[in-house]
Parts: C-alpha cells; structure tokens; sequence
C-alpha cells in the first residue's frame, strides 16, 4: 500500500488503539471467570453443578454486560431473551465504549467488531485443545480488517474512513467475484494489504477418500535436507537464518540496536534495519516454502504422507538437573540443544506442513499424518528397532546387516504405514505404528 503521510499515521494509531481494546476483552473475559469460577466446578446446568444453576449465570466464558437479549419476539409474539455469548457482549458494548473514550469512534465500526471476534477465534481454538489467549505486543498485534465498505478501482482501494490510497495490485480480481474483507498489516518496510474474494459459483474442492487412495508418496522432515522423500528424492535446505554471514549480520546489527540510548531516533533506526533484515530473510523461506511444497504437491500421486510431529514439544528447554547434595545446578546439556532449536526453527516444519496441506486440498488429493515414532531405527527387511541401527544419516541394521539412507529409509516407512491406513480405511485415526503393539492408533 502506498497511503499518504496522515493515512500513515491514523493507520498506526488504529492499530495501537485495538491492541488495547483486544487486551482490555482478554482480560474482562479473564476477570469475569475468576469472580464466577466456583472452587471444585462451574456454576452452569451443563456441568451439574453442586451450585444451584438456577439462580446464577456463570459460565466457562463470560464478559461484563448485560448477557440476555431484550426486544426479540418469537412467530407467537412472545417475547423471547436468549442468552448472548461473550463476543455478542462485548460487541454491543462498543457504542458505550465510543461514548467514553470518543477516539475509539475514529476507527470503523467493523473492524472493531472483527477485533473482538478475533479473541472470540483465539477461544475456540483453547477449547479445542490449543494455547490460551494471550495479551498482545506491539511485536505480534500488527493488523486489522474491513468486512464491509472496501472498493478497488485499478490501482487504489477505499476503506472506510481512511479513504483512497495507491496500492500495488498484485493479482487482478476476476469477473464474477465479490470482496468479502480486506486484512491490512504493518510490517517493518511499510502496509500490506490482502483481500479476500468469493465466487459462489465456483465448485468447492472434493477431496478422495482413503479408500481410493493407490499411489503414496512420504515424507520425512530434517534438517541436513529439508525433506527427504520416499521416492529417493533430497530437497536441501538453504538455511537462511542459521548460516555463519547471516548469524553475523544478525549479531552485528542486534548489537547496534543495543548500544542505542532507549528512546533515541538513532534506536529506532537501527531497529528498522534490524526488522527489514528479519523480514527479508522471513519473505525468503516463504517463497523457498511454497516451491518446495508445489514440487511435493504437483507428484503424480494420490496421497501424501506427513509426520505428525510435536514441533514445540522438540523445542522445548531440556530439564533442570541440581545436585542433590549441594543444591547447585548441573550441565543439562541446554547450550548445546540451542542451536538445534534455532535450526530447527529456521527449517519452518510447521509453515511447510501447512502450505502442502492448502496446495493438496486445491489438488484434491489426500494429507495422512502419520506417527514418526521409530520411524528411522526401523529396519525395513526384518522389522528390528533399535536405536544403534542408525549412524548419522547411514542405516545399518544390528540385526540383519541391511543398510541404505536412514532418511529416505524413514520416508519409506511413513509412506507403508500411510498404506496401511488406506487399505484399512482407518480414516478415524492419525498416527499409526503397525509393528509395535503398544503403539496405540491414536483418534483425532
């Protein structure tokens, strides 16, 4: 985007503005379900409660505000008030937020509203097993959306209350399609915008099922090589962050950044050429990414076989060790795990998984993700596990003396036991491990 001075500076603002408004919604949310939470179990019908649920409104998830609708009648004409849930709350409390801080009222009444359906997003994505919500930064709280009002004409785009502005319009929209929101980004170099476009006559994408899967392809994620797949094929990985001129760069101009006085210019400038060296290097493995993923994607086969892996679990900082006798802490090997944490971050495992899981549904083709255990001390010919089969990248079975790539040997057994699903018609499970008996199948 290319907005002018004042377009600039009210977008900044706007940002700053929602971040406060999305951490003031957290922490309501966070504060009603202290002061309703009963020790032992929820005040609510659905819980059976020992706390009678007649006379209290408590729930799991709740706002400050009035929680039942008024002014609704049903077809007999009787009034009906069904209960509004936390994000319906805290919507209709926006035009008494606009009256006590009249700035807010700058911004567009849909975007506020998608701010807080956003937390509304973040919350189901908790009660479904992920992360708990968490206040926002300046460094993760970068962005905002229309919904409604954004027209293109060539080359600029209108939003609501900001106005036309120049933009760099990438991919045309095609005839027949209507914009369905527009998401605006700051990132170090300056505003981006994306667009989201719908066409409901175009088809939805059908996707095979598993038992008409025939041809397999799996894949095993490293760090030598990206990936290694079971056809014999390597694709390298180019490490943009964790090679020795990039780690110096980083450090030298980290180090800048910190020698700066705190709120100087001269710091914010060194900041800036610190982020736009972050993000060429971010806009590097995106694209690497999405080239890798078309190369897998674009095979000639039916499935592809994914491992199902823990990725922040692998992450994680190894154990305290103390000294039982003394108290003092030991070497628990965490120096050394660091560098494989930063290399496997700069790998993106989990950004590669999700872009050849969108390039596979456009393909209609089937992603299997598939438990990785053993998978690389497995031996393919007698089916022995052990941990010394493997040496480095070679594979020599203790057992029987058989040997080849131990990646491409893991590629292999990922894609046999995503096989074995198919012919199964296991497609209620995930993971699956077929010669190990106490290797449960896992559910979803």
């Amino acid at each position: 985007m290319r907005p002018n001075q004042t377009q600039d500076l009210k977008m900044s603002n706007w940002v700053d503005m929602l971040r406060s408004h999305f951490n003031w919604c957290l922490n309501d949310r966070i504060t009603q379900y202290s002061q309703q939470f009963i020790q032992g179990n929820y005040c609510d019908i659905r819980t059976q409660s020992e706390a009678c649920p007649l006379t209290s409104c408590v729930s799991k998830n709740g706002a400050t505000g009035e929680p039942w609708k008024t002014g609704k009648t049903d077809k007999e004409g009787k009034i009906k008030n069904p209960r509004r849930n936390p994000g319906d709350i805290q919507i209709t409390a926006l035009p008494e937020l606009k009256a006590a801080r009249p700035w807010f009222a700058g911004i567009d009444s849909t975007v506020l509203q998608q701010n807080v359906k956003r937390l509304d997003t973040a919350y189901k994505n908790f009660f479904e097993g992920r992360g708990f919500p968490k206040f926002k930064n300046r460094s993760n709280f970068t962005s905002f959306t229309f919904v409604m009002g954004v027209k293109i004409q060539g080359s600029k785009i209108y939003l609501p209350k900001l106005g036309w502005m120049r933009f760099y319009n990438s991919r045309p929209i095609p005839n027949g399609f209507t914009i369905k929101a527009c998401t605006v980004r700051k990132r170090q170099n300056g505003w981006y915008i994306s667009v989201r476009i719908e066409n409901k006559s175009v088809p939805d994408y059908t996707t095979k099922s598993l038992k008409d899967v025939v041809k397999v392809i799996g894949c095993d994620l490293g760090l030598t090589k990206l990936v290694h797949l079971s056809d014999g094929t390597q694709i390298e990985n180019p490490k943009f962050s964790t090679t020795k001129k990039a780690k110096r760069t980083l450090k030298i101009r980290q180090r800048r950044v910190s020698r700066k006085t705190k709120g100087s210019k001269n710091r914010k400038k060194a900041a800036k050429k610190l982020g736009l060296f972050h993000q060429k290097i971010s806009d590097k493995r995106q694209a690497y990414h999405w080239k890798v993923a078309n190369k897998i994607v674009f095979r000639n086969v039916d499935a592809i076989a994914l491992e199902d892996l823990n990725i922040l679990g692998m992450m994680r900082r190894c154990r305290v060790n103390v000294d039982e006798k003394t108290g003092r802490f030991l070497k628990n090997g965490q120096s050394r795990k660091k560098g494989l944490n930063r290399s496997i971050s700069d790998a993106g495992w989990a950004e590669l998984i999700l872009k050849i899981e969108y390039l596979a549904a456009k393909q209609g083709k089937v992603v299997i993700k598939i438990n990785p255990k053993y998978s690389s001390q497995e031996c393919r010919n007698c089916g022995h596990i052990d941990k010394s089969n493997r040496d480095g990248e070679k594979f020599i079975c203790a057992e029987c003396g058989y040997h080849e790539h131990a990646d491409i040997g893991a590629a292999k057994t990922i894609r046999d036991r995503a096989r074995e699903i198919g012919t199964w018609g296991l497609s209620r499970y995930r993971a699956f491990a077929p010669k190990r008996p106490e290797d449960i199948l896992t559910l979803i």
